[in-house]
């Protein structure tokens, strides 16, 4: 590139949502978050990525507070700048899919109550599960005027998965009318000099912008940003520094840094982003203290790269060992797990894809005999319940799991009826917001017991009277 072109990087701010999600399992109350909301606005950021992913489970079940009035909070506060959430497809934000009709009411209401960018996935990269959500942005768009439909690519390592695939994949994202392209590399897999081959395979292939979320995980991140810059990435996710690297991402002040005076220079204040480092700085030493930050989180697992197993997915694995007091055999599972994989059609390793390969290859371990029992996810997926794997399934696993069962090629959520009215009609005497029924569809219990705590308050119930194991609130 001649030195007179300039391209400056641009900054997607994970701190509200997924720096604090890896780090402190998505703790960060609205009222730590609001006060600092001037200054960031002020910064020129490309976004804040501040919704969606576990913000809105862990709002309602921990913090017990209404996600959506998190989001109207946000909204207000930041005047000029973009607020982006994650969206996991047909699944929303829950764990199941659900019909067409509540995945377009929850996009309506999302880009209504202030979110500008919907970043959507799809474990098994099955664009087929993306459509809608992608549809209902986009149908919004055209009446409102507002909305960004980004699709993200699960990032993964297998033989299935060539640079064909990947530039292939994103010349579809295109054409399913997505306004742009996430990489997404939950497990921190993509090393330097292959993310050079990549941007470039990709730009090849597609017009759309490119935007790269990585984790730190394994270590490479910041030199993974720093090739894939130079080979024309238009977007970087990163957070500020007492929330990022471990198992979160770069260091906002750090990227900044590193391509100032460059044509790549993002022209951001190091001085007002080391005002909001300030800020965030004690409630990680609180956090340290307190036993929320776990010191684990922040190293280096090189096992990442060397297993291919997102870390979340390692510490699962290892509990389940050692409730069985089995933890001798950690490396004979480590084996299985590809092998798993394989078997189940290549799946990238991340929410839910990840839990189901580790849980059934500890079965398979343990009994001694490979699928002598399979959990009810496995089934589900060789069943096609979760979509369509990049490499067929094995027929073997199949014949042996789910003898003579009728298997789904069609897209799921084609065989779903809808069900707004349905959870409308379940959830009403909560109901005080239209927003009530999507939080109720997508965690019944969890979104029940908010509201009866809600209602507690607004009664102004003495809650020292209050059953609150048995969800009785005395009015």
């Amino acid at each position: 590139m001649s030195e007179q072109v300039k391209k400056p990087i641009k900054i997607t701010e994970t701190i509200l949502r997924d720096a604090h999600q890896s780090l402190i399992a998505t703790r960060m109350p609205t009222d730590f978050m609001l006060p600092i909301v001037d200054k960031m606005d002020k910064v020129g950021y490309h976004s804040v990525e501040c919704w969606g992913g576990a913000t809105f489970d862990a709002s309602l079940r921990f913090l017990k507070e209404d996600p959506w009035d998190r989001l109207r909070k946000l909204r207000d506060g930041f005047k000029n700048t973009k607020l982006q959430m994650l969206f996991r497809g047909q699944n929303i934000l829950g764990y199941r899919p659900y019909a067409d009709d509540v995945v377009e009411y929850f996009v309506q209401k999302s880009i209504s109550n202030g979110i500008d960018i919907i970043r959507i996935f799809d474990c098994l990269n099955d664009l087929r599960n993306l459509q809608a959500a992608v549809d209902a942005t986009n149908k919004f768009k055209a009446q409102e005027g507002r909305g960004h439909a980004q699709v993200a690519l699960s990032y993964t390592l297998g033989d299935a998965y060539t640079l064909e695939y990947w530039a292939d994949m994103a010349k579809k994202i295109e054409e399913m009318g997505a306004d742009s392209i996430c990489i997404k590399d939950m497990a921190g897999l993509l090393v330097p000099y292959k993310a050079t081959e990549l941007i470039t395979a990709m730009k090849s292939e597609t017009k759309l912008p490119i935007q790269l979320h990585t984790h730190y995980t394994s270590g490479v991140a910041s030199m993974t940003y720093l090739k894939a810059v130079e080979a024309g990435v238009d977007v970087i996710d990163t957070a500020i520094s007492p929330f990022a690297m471990g198992t979160s991402q770069p260091a906002t002040e750090v990227m900044v840094e590193t391509f100032k005076g460059t044509p790549y220079d993002t022209g951001l204040d190091q001085n007002l982003l080391a005002e909001i480092a300030d800020y965030f700085r004690p409630y990680r030493d609180e956090c340290l203290a307190n036993g929320l930050l776990n010191p684990k989180v922040m190293g280096v697992d090189i096992k990442t790269l060397l297993y291919q197993v997102p870390g979340g997915m390692l510490s699962n694995m290892v509990s389940q060992l050692k409730e069985q007091n089995a933890e001798d055999k950690y490396y004979d599972v480590l084996k299985e797990i590809p092998q798993v994989r394989k078997d189940l059609g290549e799946p990238p390793l991340v929410t839910p894809s990840s839990q189901i390969v580790g849980t059934q290859a500890v079965f398979n371990v343990l009994m001694g005999e490979r699928y002598k029992m399979a959990t009810k996810e496995t089934k589900a997926v060789l069943r096609g319940e979760y979509g369509q794997t990049v490499k067929p399934m094995s027929q073997e696993v199949i014949d042996k799991v789910i003898p003579g069962e009728e298997r789904i090629t069609c897209r799921y959520a084609d065989l779903l009826d809808n069900e707004l009215d349905k959870l409308e009609g379940e959830m009403k005497e909560w109901k005080q917001q239209d927003e009530d029924v999507l939080s109720y569809a997508l965690f019944p219990q969890v979104a029940t017991e908010f509201f009866k705590y809600r209602q507690a308050q607004q009664e102004k119930v003495d809650m020292t009277q209050a059953d609150t194991k048995n969800g009785a609130y005395p009015v």
